[in-house]
């Protein structure tokens, strides 16, 4: 009790019901504590009651209800799924949702009356859900864009990177799943292998024409990122940045 009427890290308000107990415990009356402390008596009699029903623990604050909730759990639910649906889904003209325009859908849909897009984002923030972060062209959704039975192809033909891919460990994973690849080496790793002689092994192969057809897609990405709209995808709509693509498609052929 005295470490927290004395202690330099004290909260205040502790060190002030802290210094009631002691001077009680000598035998103080209210008033006189009162005067001592700068307080009100009935505060002093307060803190004096509770430390003897409870002792040390009842000197904290107790819980306060607080300000009721605007919302009931069931509409931060359906708010949170709402977000987690693409807009096309729900015929809003939009390729990713944002916290203004979810708030704007949320009041049109009657899910509640009044909503600010502040708070949407702090509903959304608690479960780390980022819907304007979605990256459509990796999670694909569509389900027109694979017409047939069967499980979907997810393994490449072949793989085309450049030097930071060499590494023995990717070689090998690419290796044992039946991947193609063609990867130049360092020349580090060439003049390693060169002076360790035959337990060096064999150079990997390596096809300079194949290569090329990846610094052909780079240049070709390259040259789109030269439009500010496709590089930073500002673009509320998913038809105006394929538009957008498209144009400089077409400038590019031209």
């Amino acid at each position: 009790m005295k470490k927290m009427a004395y202690g330099h890290k004290t909260p205040h308000q502790a060190r002030q019901r802290a210094t009631i107990v002691l001077l009680a415990a000598r035998g103080c009356p209210n008033s006189r504590i009162a005067a001592q402390t700068g307080m009100h008596v009935d505060t002093v009699r307060t803190w004096r009651s509770r430390f003897a029903g409870g002792g040390l623990p009842a000197l904290s604050d107790r819980r306060r209800s607080g300000r009721p909730p605007s919302f009931t759990p069931l509409q931060v639910a359906e708010v949170k799924a709402l977000a987690c649906q693409l807009p096309a889904e729900t015929g809003t003209p939009l390729s990713r949702w944002s916290c203004p325009e979810l708030a704007r859908e949320v009041v049109a849909r009657a899910i509640a009356p009044a909503m600010s897009a502040s708070t949407v984002r702090r509903w959304l923030k608690a479960d780390a859900i980022k819907p304007w972060q979605y990256r459509s062209w990796i999670f694909i959704r569509d389900p027109d864009f694979r017409i047939g039975p069967g499980r979907p192809r997810v393994r490449p033909d072949r793989v085309i990177g450049d030097k930071g891919y060499t590494s023995k460990a990717i070689r090998a994973w690419l290796r044992c799943r039946g991947i193609a690849h063609t990867i130049p080496e360092r020349s580090d790793q060439v003049r390693n292998r060169a002076r360790r002689g035959s337990p060096g092994g064999r150079p990997p192969a390596f096809d300079k024409q194949v290569y090329k057809r990846r610094n052909l897609v780079e240049r070709c990405f390259n040259r789109l990122n030269q439009w500010r709209g496709i590089a930073t995808r500002y673009d509320k709509t998913a038809q105006s940045y394929r538009a957008a693509g498209t144009l400089a498609s077409l400038l590019m052929w031209a």
